[in-house]
């Protein structure tokens, strides 16, 4: 008998970590999308009323497709970005440990740093973004002011913080294509464009996935950002999704409603991971 219990003792803490803290809230957040509650008064039942309010909610749509637009600007940048940099730091050049740290810094710092610091650099009047500007003979552009540059910005500030974490992912991808590939590609007469494109670009073909897999769940994850630099504002052009459930949930004290826009969320997400990883299998 004893026997029979002891591989269950093993488990347990992790069976009971599941379900106090993964289980029950996935569990209690799907019943909250049949109900209204705003934490004071019991909840009341209202069946799919929820459902059907996100169908016809214009700004969670449009939330959704300030998202959108954030990903579009901010995953290709970031890939760029990090793997021109790791291409860079996988040479044979001095002090490659001092900027590997340098590039990664930004990554361990505080978001909310890190937004506060960017915004002191996007202040319109006395940023220094803008005296740059002033001093090359151009005009002054509202960085966060402006909704055709509000979300540009934050994706740009958002690619600065990241990108030392896909650096060190596309370092690790880099170190792990063999040489003799290079070598042979030298004899050949290839220059180091072709090398690239031709061997190491395909060689780390499953690093380059996980990093767009990554940067979209943290993309579609975007709040620290708008949340200070911007509240989600001007005209609502920076106002991501989460944002807006974070809002509903704690500003308006909508849970029910909250809940209901974090399960949708939650499922086009699922569902944008499963089409990127289908789309990485048919390309292999």
């Amino acid at each position: 008998m004893k026997k029979k219990i002891l591989p269950y003792l093993f488990v347990s803490p992790y069976i009971i970590h599941f379900i106090l803290f993964i289980g029950f809230p996935i569990g209690f957040s799907i019943y909250l999308t049949f109900h209204d509650w705003n934490i004071i008064a019991p909840m009341e039942y209202v069946g799919l009323a929820n459902y059907k309010r996100l169908l016809y909610d214009q700004l969670f749509w449009k939330s959704l497709r300030n998202t959108v637009i954030f990903l579009l600007i901010h995953i290709p940048l970031q890939i760029i970005v990090a793997l021109f940099l790791a291409e860079l730091l996988n040479q044979k050049i001095k002090l490659k440990g001092f900027f590997r740290a340098a590039y990664f810094m930004p990554v361990i710092i505080s978001g909310v740093v890190i937004t506060i610091l960017w915004q002191q650099l996007y202040g319109f009047e006395s940023g220094l973004l803008n005296r740059l500007l002033i001093k090359i003979g151009l005009n002054k552009i509202g960085w966060l002011t402006d909704p055709n540059w509000a979300m540009p910005s934050i994706a740009i500030m958002a690619t600065w913080k990241n990108v030392g974490l896909y650096v060190v992912l596309f370092l690790v991808g880099l170190q792990t294509v063999p040489q003799q590939y290079y070598e042979a590609a030298e004899l050949e007469g290839a220059n180091h464009l072709q090398k690239f494109f031709k061997i190491t670009l395909p060689m780390i073909n499953p690093t380059i996935f996980m990093v767009v897999v990554l940067s979209t769940i943290g993309g579609f994850s975007l709040f620290i950002e708008p949340y200070v630099m911007t509240g989600g504002g001007p005209l609502n052009s920076t106002l991501s999704a989460v944002l807006y459930i974070y809002k509903q949930g704690f500003f308006y004290y909508h849970m029910g409603y909250a809940a209901t826009l974090g399960f949708f969320f939650a499922l086009l997400i699922l569902f944008v991971v499963f089409i990127q990883k289908k789309f990485v299998e048919k390309e292999n």
